[in-house]
């Protein structure tokens, strides 16, 4: 496919992303933050990246003043590594994330699933312990959003049967929302000039 062809789909798939579902996905974060609960997150593959990346963001990128006592407090259950093969090897695959939730989670937390199919099992069975522990649970899926879309209380679905593509504009998303929580809590907006060199 032709560069400039991808980047012309890559445009009429943003311009359809659901900008409700994503301003409800912040307001749910800053939700998190006011009353100091934990947000984690997990996905598999490329999205365990996205996790990761979006936990790093949340924890450290949304405040610039140094003092850790007002940060989100953000999670990715996809980086312990020795953690997730214990898990896998003793208990399945698909309570490596379920796992960590029944040490790690309480009441009001929140759980940020990312996932393609929206249906990988450990996804599911994590999203199941959530809402039996009245977590809040935020899915971001692509394809047909899945078991996952079905169960979010809030959901950020991107309707395209391209994984590629379906994560990048999960990554756009996700820099958005970072970037307008940092808006939103420092009180001062990004200057649009200053974002370009010409």
């Amino acid at each position: 496919m032709e560069i400039k062809k991808y980047f012309k789909i890559f445009k009429n798939v943003i311009d359809k992303v659901n900008v409700d579902e994503v301003q409800s996905l912040i307001d749910c974060i800053f939700s998190a933050y006011e009353n100091k609960k934990m947000v984690f997150l997990i996905g598999n593959g490329g999205s365990a990246s996205k996790a990761s990346h979006l936990a790093q963001d949340f924890s450290k990128g949304l405040i610039q003043n140094p003092n850790p006592l007002n940060r989100l407090k953000a999670l990715s259950l996809t980086d312990n590594i020795p953690y997730i093969t214990a898990l896998g090897n003793d208990e399945g695959y698909e309570n490596i994330f379920t796992g960590q939730l029944k040490i790690f989670a309480n009441e009001g937390d929140y759980l940020l699933a990312i996932s393609g199919s929206g249906n990988s099992k450990n996804i599911i069975n994590a999203i199941n312990f959530a809402k039996s522990h009245k977590m809040t649970v935020i899915g971001v899926t692509g394809y047909d959003g899945g078991m996952l879309k079905k169960l979010s209380d809030v959901s950020v679905h991107v309707n395209l049967n391209d994984m590629c593509m379906v994560e990048s504009i999960h990554s756009m998303v996700f820099h958005y929302v970072v970037t307008n929580l940092r808006e939103r809590i420092s009180g001062v907006s990004v200057n649009e000039n200053e974002m370009f060199n010409d």
